[in-house]
């Protein structure tokens, strides 16, 4: 099953400062066909303007990732960590039993991310916080994990939950193949270009909902930038 969710269809809000689209309900959007798919809870695709951001506010038994399409985001939280979050990294928040941070864009540019939410396997667990640099030279037609909870995926940020978040390159005309396993939700969104996903079309910040399916086959039409997260 492949369901293409194109941008033009998902709920969200400009706050000014904040230019949000939600691919699952969220906040003040409500789709009761779009609250979750499998684990995965939330995919926000924030645009935040220079020198602004997200104040402090607090998060539990929650994982999320936040993947910088452009610019950079500054993260600050309770437990004392603060980091540079640039764009093509990744940066990923284990709320477990509370943790209280702040998002903000210090640059003089626009900060575009993805913002990952995905149900934690188990709960009552420190809170913690981390990011890592992933080159996207390092991802030219290959997936690259970066993040997961799954065994064998040494080197990605690790999360507390049965899934991976993985990230490609694809050049215009070239396919790229994930193998999914029986009872897995798929959620793929290109941060850029044009790609065909099993023969589906979609452009750049759609969503494409999958599964049912034993394998995802993502041909490039342009050249593209693509994000997939694979969930129980």
């Amino acid at each position: 099953m492949i369901d293409v969710r194109p941008f033009e269809s998902l709920g969200g809000a400009n706050h000014g400062w904040l230019d949000a689209k939600h691919h699952f309900s969220f906040a003040s959007y409500h789709d009761p066909k779009r609250v979750h798919w499998g684990n995965l809870r939330v995919w926000n695709d924030d645009i935040i303007a220079p020198k602004t951001g997200f104040p402090a506010h607090p998060h539990r038994d929650m994982e999320i990732i936040t993947y910088v399409r452009e610019g950079a985001i500054t993260h600050e939280d309770s437990l004392g960590n603060r980091g540079r979050t640039e764009a093509g990294d990744v940066q990923v928040m284990s709320a477990g039993t509370g943790i209280t941070h702040s998002e903000y864009n210090r640059e003089d540019v626009e900060t575009r991310i993805f913002q990952i939410w995905i149900i934690p396997d188990r709960a009552g667990e420190k809170p913690s916080w981390g990011a890592q640099p992933f080159p996207k030279d390092d991802r030219a037609g290959s997936f690259v994990t970066l993040a997961s909870g799954r065994a064998g995926d040494e080197g990605a940020l690790p999360i507390r939950a049965d899934a991976r978040v993985v990230g490609a390159t694809i050049k215009a005309g070239e396919t790229l193949r994930y193998a999914l396993d029986a009872g897995r939700h798929a959620y793929l969104v290109p941060a850029t270009g044009r790609i065909e996903v099993n023969g589906a079309a979609a452009k750049a910040r759609d969503g494409v909902a999958i599964r049912d399916l034993d394998a995802v086959e993502i041909t490039a039409i342009d050249d593209s930038e693509v994000v997939l997260v694979d969930v129980a």
